[in-house]
C-alpha cells in the first residue's frame, strides 16, 4: 500500500475516489444520514480555506484518505485540524488508518504543529481509534436535527429589525457582524488548544465567500439595532443547494442584548426563510457543546432533537 499526497487541483478521479469512500463509511457508520455530495467534496478539495492550508492524502488503492487544515491565523499556527480520516469498511483492521495518520504526523511534525484537534462520533469506530493513537476528549457536544415544517409565528422584537441577507453580509454590515462574532468568545470551548481568534469585516465575508467558492449557498438572518449594531445573528448554510439537509452555523446572541428573546426570533426567521427560499429543503442539523445549556433550550422550543453525540478530540504532539 502507498500513501501519496494529492496535489491541487484534485482531477475528477481523485474526487470521485475520495467520494467512494466517504460514501461507504457514512453508509456503514452512520446509516440513515445523507452521505457528503459531490459538490460538498469537490468543493473541499478544490477551494482553498479562508484561514489556512490544506493537505489530502488518499492511498494507491482507495482504501482511505486523509485531509488536514494547517491554520495559518495568528495565535494558531501552533496547531491543526485533522479534518478527515476515513478508511473503507472492508479495508479496516488492515493498518490502513494507522499508516494514514502516521503520514499525517509527519507533516505536522514537519510544519511544527504541537497538537492537533478532530471531531469524532462518540458511537462510532473512530472514537476507539482516536483513543488508540493518543487523542483525549477536549469538549463533548451532539447533533441536533430538526425537520423544516411550516414555521412559527415570528414574535415581536420591539427595538429591533430582523433583516436577511442570503449571500455574503453586505459590506455596511458585515462590521457590525464581525464585533457581534466576538460574543462567541464565551460560547463553551472545553480544553481546546485552539485559539478564538479576532473576527474582522474582511475575515466574516472571506468565511461567507468560500461557502459560495465550494459550490454552496447560505443565507443571515440578524437584528439589528436603530443605531447600527447586530445584536444577534444566525448563518443557514447548504453545503450543497441541492441536498437534503442543511446546516445551521453560528447562532450568536451578544451578552447586551439578550434575555429578549433574540436566539429564537432570528431562528424562526430563518425558518420563514427558508421555506420561501429552499422548499425542497427536508432537515437542518445543527451542533451544540453540551455545557451550552441555553442554546439548546432554545433549539428544543424549535423543534430540534438529539440525533447524535459527537465531541473535539485533540492530541498532543
Amino acid at each position: 500500500m502507498t500513501i501519496r499526497p494529492i496535489a491541487p487541483p484534485p482531477s475528477d478521479t481523485e474526487v470521485d475516489s475520495w467520494l467512494a469512500v466517504l460514501t461507504a463509511a457514512t453508509t456503514t457508520d452512520l446509516p440513515g444520514l445523507p452521505a457528503p455530495s459531490r459538490v460538498e467534496v469537490a468543493g473541499r478539495l478544490r477551494v482553498p480555506p479562508a484561514r489556512g492550508r490544506n493537505a489530502f492524502w488518499t492511498t494507491d488503492d482507495g482504501a482511505g484518505v486523509a485531509g488536514l487544515l494547517l491554520f495559518t491565523d495568528e495565535g494558531n499556527t501552533h496547531t491543526a485540524f485533522l479534518d478527515a480520516l476515513t478508511v473503507r469498511p472492508e479495508a479496516r483492521r488492515r493498518g490502513v488508518g494507522t499508516a494514514l495518520w502516521e503520514r499525517v504526523r509527519a507533516e505536522l511534525l514537519a510544519r511544527d504543529r504541537t497538537s492537533v484537534s478532530a471531531l469524532v462520533d462518540l458511537e462510532g469506530p473512530g472514537r476507539a481509534f482516536a483513543e488508540s493513537l493518543g487523542f483525549e476528549s477536549v469538549l463533548r457536544m451532539a447533533w441536533y436535527v430538526q425537520d423544516v415544517a411550516s414555521p412559527a409565528a415570528i414574535p415581536a422584537t420591539p427595538g429591533y429589525e430582523l433583516l436577511c441577507w442570503p449571500g455574503i453580509v453586505p459590506d455596511a454590515w458585515a462590521p457590525a457582524v464581525a464585533v457581534a462574532h466576538g460574543a462567541m468568545e464565551d460560547a463553551p470551548s472545553g480544553d481546546m488548544d485552539e485559539q478564538t481568534m479576532k473576527w474582522t469585516a474582511e475575515r466574516v465575508q472571506a468565511a461567507q465567500r468560500l461557502v459560495l467558492e465550494r459550490g454552496g449557498d447560505l443565507t443571515t438572518v440578524a437584528a439589528v439595532t436603530p443605531a447600527g449594531e447586530v445584536a444577534a445573528y444566525t448563518v443557514l448554510v447548504r453545503t450543497d443547494p441541492t441536498g437534503p439537509r442543511a446546516l445551521q452555523y453560528d447562532t450568536v446572541v451578544v451578552s447586551a442584548h439578550r434575555g429578549h428573546g433574540l436566539g429564537r426570533a432570528v431562528k424562526l426567521r430563518m425558518l420563514a426563510e427558508v421555506a420561501a427560499r429552499h422548499p425542497d429543503l427536508r432537515q437542518i442539523g445543527t451542533t451544540v457543546a453540551d455545557e451550552n445549556g441555553s442554546m439548546r433550550a432554545v433549539n428544543e422550543s424549535l423543534g430540534y432533537r438529539w440525533e447524535r453525540g459527537v465531541g473535539i478530540f485533540q492530541r498532543t504532539l
